[in-house]
């Protein structure tokens, strides 16, 4: 058997790949290897479980919470609610794991399992290895009163919009917002949250029937966000993810504000409020470079880690740095939060336009984005792209062409046979045309054998 694990959980086609006797299993082992790591000593283990509004997680979240109550663990039930909601409740009612049933930004007919070790955190890669090893091991099962009780916790929603609002430093009256909640998780917490802060929102794509998360809405698909807010004059447009844990903006015009745009809004609000740790911001290396140059042009710093919100998040630990993030709307303030949250950053950005009184758009005019082309590369061997002396040849000479006006990323696929190649550059035609001869590079040196 194959990781299970990949660099967001357990993901899949919803009984397909990911059955419930999967959901179980796993389920089991997680309670195991945190049993081990004696995070249940000295009292009942607990956990809390919520879900996104797939309807396959009406059946996963049986399993999941069968395999957790047969190992001894109470359960508190969550419902509908989004991943940051259940880390932040894993963190504030105490208990040992939380478990989060969401394929995020994924179609409807995937799901997945995101386990939470205590205080909201994510798993790290050695315990997650730990739960597969010990997946349908051989075990003492608890008995008679040993075995897990469920409970459903009905204060969820209310809890996490009160602990999101209480980020907010001043009310956000006046300001008019579109909300796109993707059919999901944040649904109704997403709109009360920001409701509850004072702004007035118009809430889009907040009806979810089980079948229709993400569908054309949401964070992949802005172009219904943008329409609502030229529609209701909005000051601003926020598009959440299935699982919330990422925000696109869309400012008055209906301009794009992408995740580079907020990160370099919100590293400003730090450091004017004298709170951003070391003056730096974590960012991947698919940043954009006028990105990492506005906000070196004020004085901050960017470290860059590999694409992945993990990645992220480990640097920001391992460093204490409490801004990170990713292009895609991954949005990281450690303050206030131990995974992206979507919504969150809605609010926070909000707060940045009530205390300076200034649009989203001029904001967001901080940074001038460089034209960005990324072109796949499929069917080559991409294992090595990092070895083959032409190709390493053929990249230098373009990034001499474009010196410090451009910038040039390699990056083989994490889960498929193919090769990206990102050029940045003054003009998109330059970009492309760059990006288009490294790809024929990449193909020519890299062509796998044919079978």
């Amino acid at each position: 058997m194959g990781r299970l694990f990949g660099t967001d959980g357990v993901r899949g086609l919803a009984n397909g790949a990911l059955t419930a006797e999967l959901a179980l299993d796993l389920s089991v082992a997680a309670a195991h290897v945190l049993a081990d790591r004696g995070e249940f000593a000295g009292h009942r283990p607990r956990a809390v479980v919520g879900r996104d509004t797939r309807i396959s997680g009406q059946f996963l979240e049986a399993a999941v919470v069968a395999g957790l109550a047969s190992a001894g663990v109470d359960v508190l039930l969550l419902g509908v609610l989004p991943t940051p909601g259940v880390a932040h409740l894993t963190d504030r009612l105490g208990v040992d794991l939380g478990v989060m049933l969401s394929a995020s930004h994924n179609p409807m007919p995937d799901n997945g399992i995101k386990f939470l070790a205590r205080g909201g955190k994510k798993l790290d890669d050695a315990i997650e290895a730990q739960i597969e090893q010990r997946m349908r091991e051989e075990w003492q099962r608890p008995t008679g009163g040993a075995v897990g009780r469920v409970t459903t916790y009905d204060a969820a929603v209310d809890d996490y919009a009160a602990h999101l609002v209480s980020t907010v430093a001043r009310p956000l009256s006046g300001l008019r917002v579109v909300l796109d909640c993707a059919e999901g998780a944040a649904s109704v917490v997403g709109p009360k949250a920001l409701r509850d802060a004072g702004a007035e929102v118009v809430a889009i794509h907040a009806d979810p029937d089980g079948l229709n998360i993400n569908d054309n809405c949401g964070s992949t698909h802005l172009e219904s966000l943008r329409a609502a807010v030229l529609q209701h004059g909005a000051d601003a447009g926020f598009a959440l993810d299935g699982d919330s844990d990422r925000c696109l903006a869309v400012d008055h015009e209906g301009n794009v504000v992408d995740g580079d745009q907020i990160l370099a809004i919100l590293a400003l609000a730090l450091r004017d409020e004298g709170r951003l740790v070391k003056d730096t911001v974590v960012a991947t290396v698919m940043s954009n470079l006028g990105f990492v140059n506005a906000l070196k042009d004020n004085g901050i710093g960017v470290r860059q880690t590999k694409v992945g919100d993990r990645y992220v998040l480990e640097a920001m630990r391992v460093s204490g740095y409490n801004l990170g993030g990713e292009q895609s709307g991954h949005v990281i303030l450690s303050d206030h939060a131990t995974t992206g949250d979507g919504i969150l950053t809605a609010l926070k950005v909000l707060e940045r336009m009530a205390s300076t009184g200034e649009s989203l758009a001029s904001l967001a005019g901080v940074m001038t984005r460089l034209p960005q082309v990324l072109v796949n590369v499929p069917g080559v061997d991409k294992a090595r792209a990092d070895e083959d002396f032409v190709l390493a040849a053929a990249v230098a000479e373009e990034e001499a062409a474009l010196g410090e006006t451009g910038r040039i990323l390699l990056r083989p696929s994490g889960t498929e046979p193919l090769v990206r190649v990102m050029v940045e550059a003054p003009t998109v035609e330059q970009a492309r045309d760059v990006a288009d001869r490294l790809a024929a590079v990449v193909l020519e040196q890299l062509a796998l054998d044919p079978v």
